[in-house]
């Protein structure tokens, strides 16, 4: 079938992006060097000698490993609440948030996966107009039928194709490691499968499977890692994600219809699966120059972390109160990787993001992975409100790679997506104390969050709005073609993928910053 062939290339193609050589720190190179990165090491040589004051910023994600050696100095702490006393010290309403706070957590455990809000606005649709008579719907009901009979074939296809990958990525693995048993051998070579003979119709395809890969120069090891990672993504999507019968709110305890209700959770900033937020806050602010592992963008800088983003859909309600706990509490600066292309109470978040621009915290947001045009397709949170007045706090990041080309996957927009930051073979800080590549305009965010981050430290008299539209004007601009994400054939310009029409640069924007408060 199409999708196992589409399926097994981009495997194939990843597994050859892996043999690559990457620099570990290219996202903080200079572009004058062929290197396409945000020159934050020219920053740094810019600001030598300047004073800097301590930003906090939040990290809205999926939780934080905060005892990480390369992060744990840089975590924000509460010193207005005293730890694991069971009360609300300093009487924001949440006890013990030490380091933040977990919105989709609740007494006993933590909400790991969730469903998708496609999935989720199915479900409810399907229930609410199951024995209506449609002919005779009008106002709110009649719009709201009207959206589920576009969203039913989409999702209905979505979860026959996420059953159908699931278990393709599931046989093959099965396959390759039967196939592994069967040798004897954990790491075959060319030459062990060449001389391995077998009438087994399964074994006879992973072996033909994995000749055609070690043939590009990968490992068996690098295969098989691939394949859990594929198995697992869509495991997750059929019987959690797209799975219309599965609902963990109860979970929180909330009453999630009430979107004004503030105090559910719990304290553990970690969460099930802190992989994401723990490399997302590693990129923002690793600790800078201590010869352990990577260096953070943004060196003065202390990690509020705040867990609201499953392995599935966010929900409006947790995104609102994550973004209103991170401005209630001192942040400056709010990173947002995550994003989605249906809503249920956009009106909420709405009111947090206006209500942050109120108190001049400046929010980063990643444009998303579908190779999508932000100008056709809606992708929420983003900067428009219902009234459709554009807020001047919020950035859109899209995700451009170390040779300056866009990232094939990378969402864009030319008057929607604001600029394009580093997000392809990131490095970072990750989970059990660990470091890896990850891509995705969810690093893109953070990257270019960290040089916020380095003008409000250095720059705390300049407002949001006026570091936004700094990083915009700073860009640089790359003056080859690039792709069109989704199209290695379609060439383009940064003019016509974005509104800065370039990448973030840190060199730049600092330079334009010590120019404005001059």
């Amino acid at each position: 079938m199409k999708f196992k062939l589409i399926a097994l290339l981009i495997l194939m193609s990843g597994l050859q992006s892996i043999a690559q050589e990457i620099p570990k720190d290219w996202m903080l190179k200079s572009p004058v060097d062929g290197v396409y990165g945000m020159d934050v090491d020219g920053a740094y040589k810019f600001l030598s000698g300047k004073k800097s004051t301590t930003v906090i910023v939040a990290i809205i994600d999926s939780g934080v490993e905060t005892d990480h050696p390369d992060l744990k100095d840089n975590i924000w702490v509460n010193t207005k609440e005293i730890a694991n006393n069971g009360k609300d010290d300093d009487g924001n309403g949440y006890v013990d948030d030490i380091n933040g706070w977990d919105f989709i957590g609740g007494k006993e455990q933590d909400v790991h996966h969730d469903t998708y809000e496609i999935c989720r606005l199915y479900k409810l649709y399907s229930e609410k107009f199951a024995s209506a008579n449609t002919s005779t719907l009008g106002g709110d009901d009649k719009m709201k039928y009207a959206e589920y009979q576009k969203l039913k074939p989409i999702f209905e296809n979505d979860k026959k194709e996420a059953d159908e990958q699931f278990e393709f990525y599931n046989q093959l693995y099965s396959s390759i490691t039967k196939l592994q048993t069967e040798m004897g051998i954990k790491e075959p070579t060319m030459n062990d499968l060449d001389r391995f003979k077998t009438e087994d119709k399964q074994l006879a395809t992973a072996k033909l499977i994995l000749q055609s890969i070690l043939s590009k120069g990968n490992s068996v090891s690098e295969v098989v890692y691939e394949l859990e990672q594929g198995k697992s993504y869509f495991e997750g999507k059929s019987k959690y994600g797209l799975n219309p019968d599965y609902n963990p709110r109860t979970i929180v305890g909330d009453n999630y219809e009430d979107a004004s209700e503030r105090y559910y959770g719990n304290n553990e900033v970690e969460g099930p699966d802190a992989m994401h937020g723990t490399h997302v806050s590693g990129i923002v602010g690793a600790v800078r120059n201590n010869s352990v592992g990577i260096d953070g963008v943004c060196e003065n800088v202390k990690i509020m972390a705040i867990r609201a983003v499953p392995d599935g859909d966010e929900r409006d309600k947790d995104v609102a109160n994550a973004i209103l706990y991170a401005v209630n509490n001192g942040a400056k600066v709010i990173n947002m990787s995550f994003g989605k292309q249906y809503v249920y109470n956009k009106k909420t978040v709405d009111d947090a993001i206006k209500y942050a621009m109120s108190k001049d915290v400046l929010l980063i947001h990643g444009a998303g992975n579908d190779a999508l045009n932000c100008d056709d397709v809606k992708v929420y949170p983003n900067d428009q409100m219902l009234d459709n007045a554009i807020v001047t706090n919020f950035l859109n990041i899209g995700a451009n790679d170390m040779s300056g080309n866009t990232a094939s996957f990378s969402n864009y927009g030319r008057n929607n997506v604001d600029v394009f930051a580093p997000g392809v073979r990131i490095y970072s800080t990750m989970i059990d104390y660990k470091y890896e590549y990850l891509d995705g305009t969810s690093m893109a965010s953070p990257a270019a969050c960290g040089v916020a981050d380095l003008i409000r430290s250095y720059y705390p008299e300049l407002s949001a709005a006026q570091v936004k539209e700094i990083i915009i004007a700073s860009a640089y601009k790359p003056k080859m073609k690039v792709s069109l994400p989704g199209s290695e054939k379609k060439k383009t310009t940064y003019k016509k993928l974005c509104k800065s029409g370039g990448l973030v640069n840190a060199l730049n924007a600092v330079k334009m910053a010590d120019g404005l408060v001059k």
